[in-house]
């Protein structure tokens, strides 16, 4: 495995790293987060990411009983988790329980997720989207009491905006607070305008690392939907029916069968070759990948091995066949 730093920060994150977004609580029970968490870490990773809002809890629930029976010692591994969205409504129409980043929600958000981890403390916390509603510095404020209170070792953000996250920095800056040192964006073959042209400042100028999600494209980059919905597949469960018209437009699996092409040569599958992809950007610190099965696990942890033979012709040749096709 390689270690990379996050951003200017002294922690280093595997290069790859597993996620438990849509698997954990739908098509993962505790058991398979154990197996596939083992697998994984026996692979090199280190970094295990969640959120508050993945299955209302129970991600962050099944994450944590797996910690608990792995028994790994805490300095060897690093947890995340995000905070904006709420748990839904088991708080009733609680305005301050979701969709905010308002000090009275973060306070007690992260106290939710250590008692759901078993945990005392995360790594890494992220604010899950931007909040418009809630003032800039009110955030950056508690997001730093958070870190001061010993509950969180670093924050950052997930899908906000480049002038976002420089104005977070710079309140922080400015100020003497812990500053965000870390953005989750999307990032594949088909999601890209926002890490390599709208961020490409702030690499540079704030030190700002990335932990990217759907490396596959909510898996349209498998090449498992050029003919439809696999019924044993996350786009055929019920509250991921939203998927379902990006996962089967025409012209990209077109492209993804392309780009089958592509992986043959290279002796890889190609969502080993999308993978491989992401983890040639310097600017990467890490990419998360998902599983529900643990062959899912064996085959995602090889892409590392396929981006070490991803020459310049190979990314271009792979520029090329996908073109102008995407965000």
């Amino acid at each position: 495995m390689e270690y990379r730093r996050l951003g200017r920060a002294g922690l280093k994150v595997s290069a790859l790293s597993f996620g438990s977004w849509v698997t954990y609580g739908n098509q993962v029970d505790e058991r398979g987060a154990i197996d596939m968490m083992s697998a994984a870490r026996d692979y090199g990773v280190n970094f295990f990411d969640n959120a508050e809002v993945y299955a209302v809890g129970q991600s962050e629930e099944l994450m944590g009983a797996a910690l608990k029976k792995l028994g790994w010692d805490r300095l060897t591994y690093v947890v995340s988790t995000k905070f904006f969205w709420g748990l839904g409504n088991q708080f009733g129409d609680g305005v301050n329980a979701k969709n905010t980043l308002n000090r009275k929600y973060l306070m007690q958000a992260i106290d939710g997720s250590l008692r759901r981890f078993g945990l005392d403390y995360v790594d890494i916390v992220y604010c899950h989207r931007p909040d418009p509603h809630t003032p800039l510095e009110e955030t950056v404020y508690a997001m730093h009491d958070m870190i001061a209170r010993g509950k969180a070792l670093y924050w950052g953000t997930s899908e906000w905006s480049a002038d976002e996250i420089r104005a977070a920095w710079q309140i922080a800056d400015r100020h003497h607070l812990h500053k965000p040192v870390v953005e989750q964006p999307q990032y594949n073959l088909f999601h890209r305008r926002r890490v390599e042209q709208e961020y490409a400042r702030l690499y540079a100028d704030i030190g700002l690392g990335l932990t990217t999600w759907s490396p596959l494209a909510s898996g349209l980059l498998s090449g498992k939907y050029a003919q439809g919905v696999p019924a044993d597949s996350r786009a055929s469960l019920k509250s991921m029916a939203w998927m379902q018209e990006q996962l089967l437009d025409r012209q990209r699996n077109d492209i993804v069968i392309k780009l089958a092409g592509v992986a043959k040569e290279l002796g890889c599958t190609t969502a080993q070759l999308a993978i491989a992809w992401c983890l040639k950007n310097p600017n990467v610190s890490s990419v998360i990948t998902g599983a529900s099965r643990i062959a899912q696990v064996h085959e995602n942890m090889k892409a590392l091995e396929i981006s070490a033979q991803m020459t310049p012709e190979v990314m271009a040749r792979i520029q090329a066949t996908v073109g102008d096709a995407y965000a």
